[in-house]
């Protein structure tokens, strides 16, 4: 007897890398598992469990290419006849759900890991959250990657409140406490990279460099706070996009030897046992998972509150949280915990407890492999 087919689709392979390799090794014991995404730049990375299907999928909005993708996507879904699609990221949501469809695949699933149009308005807000909610009525289940999140889709009627499944606690995949925990070895290793004293305080910001992340508000709390600590250093660590590495530097010229800047690491854990603060002044996170492996490796978190991060961050507990755009209450939030160092300690031991009893990896993906033993009936629900 055949097993059933599962097939993950995503917009990029940094997406399966990411979030979904542990998940493809798990459902590989009940499941042909296959990854359909751009491999033009090849396999590595991405789990070999999976079957590999290249299929580009512009993640910006181009009628012709869309059109070409959501025409290869369905056949190649009729093709290899799949019980289950399963969409991660907008773009590949869109076109993986209606193909999908259209070849008449029975359980189509879309992640949500957050909303592209909360940060737009006009025109361009009303098409992007259309589509959003297009996907949500052609798939057949939705999942939200935290309660907040799904909670934010309801209010916006973009789904009904019983079509949207969170796992667990959230989180798209929980967190590897073994990988990201406290690391005296790594946290003098990076810092004597970079030069940092190792006493210093390190804020740490990892992810994208990016408006949307809060990155000119980071730049204005780095002036406010630097000029109130003298010690304190910062840690800017991802892909430079928009040239905001250069607008950091020139809005904080004055505080240059202090600002280090790593872009893409494939060790974002050592970066975090350097760190004793993380900082994400982000407009807009569907969870915020630097956020929860900061949590592992003991660090608390000064954060905004928008959904998402309210799921990542117990105020008061794990670390704090500021209203986004307000750079102000960033900056006073950054030094109340710079100038607390007790506090600042118990609220990464709070926040390593708390990632691993309710964010833990193995809890994630067992719970995806058990969501999908409830709605196919195939598989193990252990």
């Amino acid at each position: 007897m055949s097993r059933p087919r599962l097939c993950f689709v995503t917009a990029v392979p940094m997406t399966v890398t990411s979030f979904l390799n542990d998940h493809i090794r798990r459902l590989a014991q009940d499941y042909d598992v296959y990854v359909i995404t751009d491999f033009s730049a090849g396999t590595a990375g991405v789990s070999p469990l999976a079957k590999h299907l290249h299929v580009p999928i512009p993640r910006d909005i181009s009628l012709l290419r869309d059109l070409r993708a959501l025409l290869q996507l369905w056949r190649v879904f009729r093709e290899h006849r799949f019980d289950v699609v399963q969409s991660v990221t907008p773009k590949a949501g869109l076109l993986g759900m209606l193909a999908g469809l259209l070849a008449g695949v029975p359980h189509r699933v879309h992640w949500f890991t957050g909303q592209v149009w909360v940060t737009r308005s006009g025109p361009m807000r009303a098409l992007l959250k259309s589509a959003d909610r297009l996907v949500a009525t052609v798939a057949t289940r939705l999942l939200a990657d935290s309660p907040s999140q799904r909670d934010f889709l309801v209010a916006e009627k973009v789904a009904a409140p019983a079509r949207i499944d969170v796992i667990g606690d959230g989180s798209i995949c929980g967190v590897d406490a073994q990988r990201f925990r406290p690391d005296a070895e790594a946290r003098a290793m990076v810092r004597a990279r970079h030069g940092i004293p190792a006493s210093a305080p390190v804020v740490l910001f990892l992810g994208r460099l990016n408006v949307d992340k809060g990155l000119r508000e980071l730049a204005e709390a780095i002036n406010r706070v630097s000029s109130r600590h003298p010690d304190v250093q910062w840690l800017l660590v991802g892909p430079d996009e928009g040239g905001m590495e250069a607008h950091i530097r020139t809005a904080c010229a004055e505080w240059l030897p202090r600002l280090h800047f790593q872009g893409f690491t494939r060790e974002p854990q050592q970066y975090m046992a350097a760190a004793d603060i993380f900082c994400l002044p982000s407009y807009r996170e569907g969870f915020g998972s630097s956020v929860l492996e900061a949590a592992a490796a003991g660090i608390p978190a000064v954060a905004t509150r928008i959904y998402g991060l309210t799921d990542a961050v117990a105020e008061g507990s794990t670390g704090l949280l500021v209203p986004p755009r307000d750079a102000g209450a960033l900056a006073v939030a950054l030094l109340r915990l710079l100038q607390d160092e007790p506090a600042r300690a118990a609220m990464g031991n709070a926040a390593r407890m708390r990632a691993i009893e309710k964010f833990s990896s193995a809890r994630i993906v067992e719970g995806l492999a058990a969501y999908y033993f409830r709605i196919t009936g195939s598989g193990a629900s252990s």
